[in-house]
């Protein structure tokens, strides 16, 4: 039931939002307005009309519309858009008489209203809840590889290691020491640790700090902060807070050591000891072949892979106003780029379509959203937002960015639109590979389900 409510609550939200950026761009420059329509197809009894526009919960769940007033598009949209607009609007409200900037405008006005809204609920999220700092100022070690020659005394420091101090000033996370690193304006560094003697070195520019930034790896604890739903660890009984002792009885002292076992075994058969709620059990772990792009050649490699996430110990720090716009903005951010490289991984083949989440997989990620408290609720909703965002800018007819290459056309025609003909063949098709998609990622949220 909380996973069912809380899709309800994510894709009511979402639709809302966008459907609102085109109704309020429409109505901007003069569009006139037959129907707001939360879902598709035909209008259920919850509806109302206010000034000219018919307002309507749709029987379809999955999408929304807004029904402008156009000559063009009555009859061939009337089956997904509750039927012909009963209103007769002066040509001067029709969408197609309308100036070609006026039209790009609306058709565009959804896709960033989901990206404002998604920025609004991250910005007020980091104001609300402050930000999560990786409290960890230990060291699993440190990859020699990666060091500047200078900084290669960093290379011979214990296990363990806990930095305590960066020139003088404490450090208390993570977060402390890259900021050391990266914003320092001083290229001589001093690093003081609890039961180590003190080391200097001389850095010679920012890609050296950087280098240095990216040697250091956290001694994160083999602990399980999430599973992956469908996944290998979740089909292996592995659940989250599981502590990894062992693997293969090599001991896991911290969670680098349980990604290097774990990536070099692919289709390796695991003995697994965990911890769990004090008591100790053995599960046998198969990790996934999967292709990986290199963050360091850039070049795809296979790895192994059993879909888990490190448990990792944070703390809240409270942010300013222009923290808060900041720190929004850079996961607006953040979150197109991560759509954007799943579909180029896609396409590379770096990314099973496999991955691809239906409806199903929704629900089940805004439930346990929604399981664990408001706040990653939220988040959850406006990562969603973005997606929808980046999806709905995809060249198909039937989304925005179909719609968006033929104004385009008609532009480099020199205001020459497209012939309707045309238009509909391609909407036709559009609407075929939406539904062929939605098909596919619905199978994909079954075979997960019955755990293939």
């Amino acid at each position: 039931m909380t996973s069912v409510l809380a899709f309800i609550f994510v894709l009511g939200v979402l639709i809302f939002v966008h459907e609102l950026g085109h109704h309020m761009a429409a109505k901007s420059v003069g569009i006139g307005v037959h129907r707001f329509s939360i879902g598709l197809g035909p209008a259920t009894p919850l509806k109302f009309t206010y000034g000219e526009t018919e307002y309507v919960l749709a029987w379809i769940p999955f999408g929304g519309y807004v029904k402008m007033a156009s000559r063009e598009e009555q009859e061939q949209m009337a089956a997904l858009e509750g039927g012909v607009g009963e209103k007769v609007f002066p040509e001067d409200k029709l969408f197609e008489n309308k100036p070609l900037w006026a039209r790009i405008m609306v058709i565009s006005a959804g896709v960033i209203m989901n990206v404002v809204f998604a920025w609004v609920v991250f910005t007020g999220l980091a104001l609300t809840y402050g930000v999560s700092e990786d409290i960890t100022t230990s060291l699993a070690r440190v990859d020699r590889d990666k060091l500047p020659a200078s900084a290669m005394v960093l290379a011979d420091l214990p296990f363990g290691a806990d930095i305590v101090a960066i020139n003088g000033e404490a450090v208390e996370s993570r977060d402390d020491i890259l900021g050391a690193l990266l914003d320092s304006g001083s290229q001589a560094m001093t690093f003081d640790f609890a039961q180590h003697p003190s080391v200097s070195f001389e850095l010679q520019g920012e890609e050296d700090n950087l280098a240095v930034a990216q040697a250091m790896v956290p001694l994160w604890k083999a602990q399980i902060g999430g599973v992956v739903q469908g996944s290998v660890a979740d089909k292996a009984g592995l659940k989250e807070s599981d502590l990894i002792r062992s693997i293969n009885g090599q001991e896991m002292r911290s969670w680098d050591d349980l990604v290097d076992i774990l990536q070099g075994s692919a289709g390796v058969e695991l003995s697994v000891v965990v911890e769990r709620q004090g008591a100790t059990q053995t599960l046998t772990v198969v990790p996934k072949e999967e292709k990986i792009k290199d963050p360091e050649s850039g070049e795809p490699r296979m790895v192994g892979r059993v879909g888990i996430v490190p448990m990792v110990e944070t703390r809240k720090v409270p942010l300013e106003l222009g923290e808060a716009l900041s720190l929004g903005t850079r996961r607006t951010w953040g979150a197109a780029g991560q759509v954007v490289g799943t579909i180029t991984g896609m396409f590379q083949g770096l990314i099973s379509p496999r991955e691809l989440g239906g409806p199903l997989a929704i629900g089940q990620m805004a439930g346990q959203a929604a399981e664990a408290g408001l706040e990653v609720l939220l988040m959850f909703t406006a990562l969603l937002s973005v997606n929808l965002a980046i999806l709905n800018l995809l060249p198909i007819p039937a989304l925005d960015g179909g719609h968006l290459v033929f104004l385009i056309l008609e532009g480099l025609r020199g205001n020459k639109p497209v012939s309707l003909e045309f238009r509909m063949q391609a909407l036709k098709v559009g609407i075929v590979m939406l539904l062929g998609l939605m098909v596919f990622v619905f199978g994909n949220d079954i075979l997960r389900l019955l755990g293939m």
